[in-house]
């Protein structure tokens, strides 16, 4: 049986230009560049740039409600108050407008050589083996499936099935192999390999013997599985040899590269420039903020649509077609009003933030010790300048700060608070940079277990429990201490 009741029910409901605010507020410098240029390529009535001529925009009616209205409905051209359009204000806004940076944030255009891509330069190797047009292929196939850290990760079989189906070309698993071969000759030497082990032993049968270069290929051979553990004790009694010889070896084995793809990509991809959202500088032993200079465009709504609308109120004989194209200059001319002002909001959220973090860090910006770095949440940012915590969030991730010791990261200046044997609060960041010391000056012929890390610590006033110790280690990227070990 159906039945109708009513329901009340308060709930919060983003608008769409809020969510494209908060989209804005995200976007780091070189990203918020590029979706300025898509706004302008799809706004005629925005433009950028500072124009003697142009007079600022006086639509300043601080109703938006129009924009609650689905795109689909219409606005009757009668209904449109043209003077909100229009402006007889003589000062153009760039004029009032201060720049917080200098002439060194204008864009650079950095000349690039062009280089030739990893799998290309395997594909011209190729040309100098005297190979079938099927081998080729086959061979070509082959350096296709090589991914960006030299690898092949499919086995014979699964490739033989690849070629049939992808490729209509049908061969067996002793022709592939064949193929695979002479990809192991390409260089950077290793490429191609399916596994690390079989990488580690296409480099060594590249170097010219020798006694350690031979030691090596049968450790990596025969007791691979001992090597990847260090028992290095078992190793030197299995061999027979003694801990030097074991040593050298072993530095034979650590010369290699156990990415050979990598070390290529790396020098021909093209360099990645971080671009600093803000700059924190120390004037007289003040700390200053700027933010970037290109995240605070020039940016105007564009004098020929209000000449349109102008020329729309003084005639006297209003088409249909002219009411057509007066309502499509209203939606132009409100979005771009919007997108400016959605500019300049969050130039002011970015700043803000970025101006409550500098002063909370003060300590920190002042001398550069990391050890100074508070404890420091969303919360209690999002608490000192009066935004969401989603907010903070938004503005933290992804941006970067120009400093007197870098180019830092911002959300790294987040951390949680951990009480030391005095009871006070101390930052994590602390407490991993002291177990990175401790680490780094440990004998790495008997590196420290997490126990004794613990016990280092907790004699340094930071009591911390072992399995804290493990997580610490694990976020900073360090092994376990036999992976530690050094010969």
């Amino acid at each position: 049986m159906l039945k109708q009741h009513l329901n009340l029910k308060l709930s919060q409901k983003l608008s769409p230009q809020q969510i494209q605010l908060m989209k804005l507020i995200q976007l780091p410098t070189q990203a918020f560049e590029q979706r300025l240029m898509e706004e302008m390529n799809e706004n005629p009535a925005l433009e950028s740039g500072n124009e003697d001529e142009f007079e600022k925009d006086a639509y300043e009616n601080d109703s938006y409600d129009e924009y609650d209205n689905d795109d689909n409905e219409h606005i009757d051209a009668d209904d449109i108050n043209i003077d909100e359009y229009l402006s007889n204000d003589e000062t153009p806004d760039y004029k009032t407008q201060i720049n917080n940076y200098s002439d060194d944030d204008d864009d650079r255009e950095s000349p690039y050589a062009a280089a030739v891509s990893f799998h290309q330069d395997l594909i011209n190797q190729l040309n100098t083996f005297i190979l079938s047009e099927n081998e080729r292929a086959i061979a070509e196939f082959l350096v296709g499936m090589i991914d960006d850290m030299g690898y092949i990760r499919r086995s014979i079989a699964d490739i033989v099935d690849d070629l049939a189906f992808t490729q209509a070309i049908y061969t067996d698993e002793k022709t592939v192999e064949r193929m695979l071969h002479v990809i192991h000759e390409l260089e950077p030497s290793g490429v191609g390999a399916r596994d690390l082990q079989e990488c580690l032993l296409l480099q060594l049968k590249h170097k010219t013997p020798s006694e350690y270069v031979d030691l090596a290929i049968d450790i990596i051979e025969n007791q691979f599985d001992a090597f990847t553990k260090k028992h290095y004790d078992k190793l030197a009694q299995k061999y027979g040899v003694s801990n030097e010889q074991l040593k050298k070896a072993i530095h034979e084995i650590e010369k290699l590269n156990p990415k050979p793809g990598g070390s290529f990509a790396g020098s021909s991809r093209l360099t990645e420039t971080v671009v600093p959202d803000f700059a924190i500088r120390i004037n007289n032993g003040e700390l200053e903020l700027t933010l970037n200079g290109r995240n605070a465009p020039s940016l105007h709504v564009s004098r020929d649509y209000q000449e349109m609308m102008q020329t729309y109120k003084v005639s006297r004989d209003k088409s249909s077609q002219q009411k057509e194209a007066v309502q499509f200059i209203k939606q132009k001319l409100d979005a771009a009003k919007w997108f400016i002002d959605a500019i300049k909001q969050r130039q002011e959220t970015l700043f803000v933030t970025m101006n409550a973090i500098m002063h909370y860090q003060e300590e920190y910006f002042l001398d550069g010790d990391e050890t100074k770095l508070k404890p420091m949440i969303l919360k209690d940012i999002a608490d000192l300048v009066g935004l969401d915590i989603s907010t903070v969030s938004r503005v933290a991730n992804s941006k970067y700060v120009e400093t007197p010791y870098g180019t830092k990261l911002i959300k790294e200046f987040f951390s949680e608070a951990m009480k030391n044997d005095q009871g006070e609060d101390v930052s994590t960041i602390e407490i991993k940079k002291i177990l990175q010391d401790v680490i780094s000056e440990e004998d790495k012929h008997k590196p420290l277990p997490d126990d004794q890390l613990a016990e280092i610590l907790k004699e340094r006033g930071y009591p911390i429990a072992r399995r804290t110790i493990a997580k610490y280690r694990e976020q900073l990227d360090i092994p376990v201490a036999r992976m530690r070990k050094k010969m």
